[in-house]
């Protein structure tokens, strides 16, 4: 892609300029604008200026300034884009949110960091903006890390991806997934059926994202041959842990006693990620969150890392970014 500059009109203090910028010829310009041009209208929104399509090119009009920075975005955009790549609505909300807060970085710094999960997985996983790549970076250079941050910033999606990669690299003989068994907020009373059927519905959310991964008859068949292991935190006590991969999900409604208990069952050639959200925890208010506490007393440990997430590294939809921002700032 390249740029013509076309002219400049001059509307009180303000510069406006009118730029035409040109589409590589290999790339089909449908792919930029999405259907009835929903992803320049989205665009044209986020940075304040007008983006309208000729031929092969596009129209931009606006401050001088916002139309240089549509600009910027479009050159790290040409880096990554060919015929086949998906640059869909959520891509772009991605994409934004990364150029904005790390405008000196290329999109190359994202999309040449793939997650590998073997000749099972379902997707390509990668990491979506600055934050997670130093949190996949971390993972992978020390024994244990620490994910702290909202929800929807990727701390335990990731976590697993990078475990998964580790299994099928045969850099672990096993990985293993914890939760502790806390009601988030409400009394469900009791629970009918065997403890396995009872503990089950605080660990789906790992079995949604081990699914979303694998699939669930590729899941399935890792937990029948021992590979695999999604268990409440109660069901660490008394283990050790050798050749493994071990993430702590929740981390937050763990006690002090139960944070050490986890974090001493790591073995030989063995790895742990511990993630959590200190905003919401739901433990009762005279006990002291684990999470809270190791952060304070674990920080200076050499292979231990802590990586922290803010509201801008969220990456579901953006609506969620605007949730969280609003509860902090009540």
């Amino acid at each position: 892609m390249y740029l013509l500059l076309d002219n400049y009109i001059i509307r009180g203090v303000q510069t406006i300029v009118s730029r035409e910028y040109r589409i590589d010829s290999n790339i089909k310009l449908v792919n930029i604008l999405g259907e009835f041009n929903k992803n320049i209208k989205y665009l044209s929104a986020l940075f304040n200026i007008s983006i309208t399509s000729s031929d092969s090119s596009l129209r931009l009009e606006g401050e001088e300034s916002d139309v240089a920075n549509v600009e910027i975005f479009f050159d790290k955009l040409s880096e990554i884009l060919n015929p086949s790549f998906d640059f869909s609505f959520n891509k772009i909300d991605e994409l934004y949110y990364f150029h904005k807060s790390n405008p000196e970085l290329s999109f190359k710094e994202l999309f040449t960091n793939f997650i590998t999960l073997g000749k099972n997985r379902k997707k390509n996983i990668y990491p979506k903006n600055l934050t997670q790549k130093i949190y996949v970076e971390s993972i992978k250079n020390n024994v244990v890390t620490f994910g702290i941050g909202p929800a929807g910033t990727g701390k335990t999606y990731l976590a697993i991806a990078v475990a998964l990669s580790y299994f099928n690299s045969s850099k672990v003989g096993k990985v293993v997934l914890a939760r502790p068994a806390v009601e988030a907020g409400e009394k469900l009373g009791f629970l009918p059926g065997n403890m396995i059927e009872k503990v089950n519905p605080y660990l789906r959310p790992l079995y949604d994202a081990l699914d979303d991964m694998l699939g669930v008859d590729n899941v399935a068949k890792l937990m029948d041959k021992g590979f695999l292991e999604v268990a409440p935190l109660a069901f660490m006590r008394g283990r050790t842990l050798n050749d493994s991969f071990v993430i702590l999900d929740e981390a937050q409604n763990t006690t002090s006693e139960q944070m050490k208990m986890f974090l001493t069952r790591l073995g030989f050639n063995s790895k742990a990620v511990v993630t959590g959200d200190v905003t919401q925890i739901d433990l009762p208010s005279n006990i002291n969150s684990g999470l809270v506490e190791a952060a304070n007393i674990l920080k200076n440990i050499k292979g231990i890392s802590f990586v922290n997430f803010t509201k801008d590294d969220v990456v579901r939809h953006k609506i969620v970014r605007d949730i969280i921002k609003a509860y902090e700032s009540r």
